[in-house]
Formats: structure tokens, C-alpha cells, sequence
């Protein structure tokens, strides 16, 4: 009888030294669809590991921003974030592969680089120690501001917003004349009601979640930078759950995001058409003009790879698979 319960005492010892609860933080605001799409995730997680693993949220940006996460992941007062791809930047250069400027001109043609390129995104940052589980995209950030832009002279010395340590976009502004001012994504919207912001590049669902539209006025649809998001989790916290429940959270979080990827981009499109329904103003960009911008910062974009520490290998691949893409596109558009 004593063995009996000295068995099940330890049985007991090793189920609570198993449970973990993940704290993430998230921009993410409360009640919004990704929230409760990633409560569902964890509710799921939680039922499938029989409450060994739980993941807590703390959503709207109380952790404060990426900096203030990162440093708490450090301390262990968190386990992770949902991130974009210049928060984590400096701990692995070649996330910033993809928000290069105007690398990609449509959806489609990310699509078809990402499927290529992906894998190794996601292999390189868990070497840096953290575990994702994959990349959801939130399309095409584009132009908003307080007075039309056709032209690059429309852009020339107009307060542009720049992420936290985030240097390719920064040298980016600066290339199309614009003054760059650096703000955690938190203070934006201040940044924009106290006129500090004259203009900001943002996917229209981010505009439109963040509330940044209810100070903007106009919206052109240059496909200046493609967005993706994603959620880390440092690796040391996540190799403390058992093989079989980090598979499980694998399996729940990778199958959440591959639904983002695809939610994420119908719903940009969507949020476009509701940013003019606000009463925001589409400006096009004159073609000639964009033709320039283009150039220019696919100049920038070289010599940021080769001033950075992005893989000069990696970058190359990136664009011969762009321009297979459009040779493919051009040769079906023939036939």
C-alpha cells in the first residue's frame, strides 16, 4: 500500500513539474477576431494537454512595446509575443528579408517566394532561440497621411513614422526624402493626434484595428512594403514542456496561423475598401513617379543588404525567385 501511494505521489510530482503556463504578450487588441481566435487556440492546447499547458495573453499592449516585451522575456516574466519582423531583427537580421520596400508587387507573387523561403526563415530564428509557428500576413503596408501623395516631392521632408529598432525602414524614409521618426508602435496614435506624424505606412487592417485611420485623411495604395506577422516563444521556456505537448502546441498554433495567413489577407482587402467607406480619400500614385520610387529603393534596398547583416545569399535567392515568379506570370498572361 505505501509503494502504491509513493507511486502515485510521484506520478502526481511529474504531472505539476510538466504543467507550464506561456505568458504572451500581444498588441492585439482585446475583443478584436485575432484575439479570439488565439483564446481558442490556447482553450484547445489546454483541453488536448489536460491542462498541462496553458497559454496566458495579455492583449491591447499592456506588456508595453517590443523592447519592454523582450526585456521581460529576458527576466522571465514573460515566455513571448506576438511580433513583426523587425522586433526581433536583432536577435536574427534575416527576418527583415521580406520588408524590404517594394520587393514584392502583388500577394501572389509573396506567396510564391514564401513557399520557398519560409522554412528557412523559421529554422534561423529558432537557432536564435525562439520557437514560431509560422507567418501570418498582413499584406501591404501603404501610405496614410494628412495631405495627398502623388509624387515624391509630395513626400519630401514630411514626419514619417519608423518602428523601434528598425534601421532598413528608417535608411527606407530617408531615401524617399522623407524625416523619419522613431516611435514604439504604442505611441503612434498619440504621435498622430498631436501632429508629431505626418504619415505612416500601415496595412489598411492595421490602420483600421490600431484606430490610426481616425486621424488620417488620405490612403494611396502603393504596395510599399509587404507585412508579416508572427508569434515567438523563447525556446528555453518551450523545451521545458514534454516532447508530446510541445508537438501538440505545434500542431494548434502552426494550423492558427496558416489560418491568419489566409484570413489576414482577404481581410486587408476588405479593410481597404472600409478605410474609403470611413471617408478616407484613395490618391493614386502617379505611374511615372512610382517608377522612380521603385528605382530608388531598390538601390537603398541592395545597399542596406550589403551594409547589414541580412544574407547577401539569402537576398539573392529572395529575387531570382521574384523574377521566376514574374517570368512564370508573364509567359501564362501570353499564352
Amino acid at each position: 500500500m505505501k509503494r502504491v501511494l509513493l507511486t502515485l505521489i510521484c506520478l502526481s510530482a511529474a504531472a505539476v513539474a510538466q504543467a507550464a503556463t506561456l505568458k504572451i504578450a500581444t498588441v492585439t487588441p482585446e475583443g478584436s477576431q485575432w484575439m479570439k481566435d488565439m483564446r481558442a487556440s490556447a482553450k484547445e492546447i489546454r483541453e488536448l494537454t489536460d491542462g498541462r499547458v496553458q497559454i496566458k495573453y495579455y492583449g491591447g499592449g499592456v506588456m508595453g512595446d517590443d523592447d519592454k516585451v523582450l526585456g521581460k522575456i529576458r527576466i522571465g516574466a514573460l515566455h513571448g509575443g506576438a511580433f513583426t519582423s523587425s522586433a526581433l531583427a536583432a536577435r536574427y537580421p534575416d527576418l527583415n528579408l521580406y520588408g524590404l520596400p517594394l520587393v514584392f508587387d502583388s500577394e501572389d507573387e509573396a506567396a510564391y517566394v514564401r513557399e520557398r523561403l519560409d522554412g528557412r526563415l523559421r529554422e534561423g530564428l529558432e537557432e536564435a532561440g525562439f520557437v514560431s509557428f509560422g507567418f501570418a500576413a498582413g499584406g501591404f503596408a501603404v501610405l496614410m497621411s494628412n495631405t495627398p501623395v502623388r509624387s515624391l516631392d509630395d513626400l519630401k521632408g514630411k514626419r514619417v513614422w519608423v518602428p523601434e529598432g528598425d534601421p532598413i525602414s528608417y535608411a527606407s524614409m530617408e531615401a524617399l526624402s522623407l524625416s523619419p521618426v522613431t516611435l514604439p508602435l504604442t505611441d503612434v496614435l498619440t504621435g498622430l493626434q498631436t501632429g508629431l506624424l505626418d504619415i505612416v505606412a500601415v496595412s489598411p487592417i492595421g490602420a483600421l484595428v490600431l484606430q490610426w485611420h481616425t486621424k488620417l485623411q488620405y490612403v494611396n495604395d502603393l504596395p510599399l512594403v509587404y507585412t508579416v506577422g508572427f508569434m515567438a516563444v523563447e525556446k528555453r521556456a518551450f523545451e521545458k514542456l514534454s516532447q508530446a505537448d510541445q508537438g501538440i502546441v505545434r500542431e494548434v498554433m502552426e494550423k492558427t496561423y496558416a489560418s491568419f495567413d489566409k484570413v489576414n489577407l482577404m481581410d486587408n482587402r476588405e479593410a481597404y475598401d472600409a478605410l474609403l467607406n470611413t471617408g478616407i480619400e484613395n490618391v493614386p500614385f502617379d505611374t511615372a513617379e512610382f517608377e522612380r520610387v521603385r528605382k530608388r529603393l531598390l538601390d537603398t534596398n541592395r545597399r542596406l543588404v550589403e551594409q547589414s547583416e541580412i544574407s547577401d545569399d539569402l537576398y539573392d535567392e529572395m529575387m531570382q525567385h521574384v523574377e521566376e515568379y514574374r517570368i512564370g506570370a508573364g509567359s501564362a498572361a501570353a499564352r
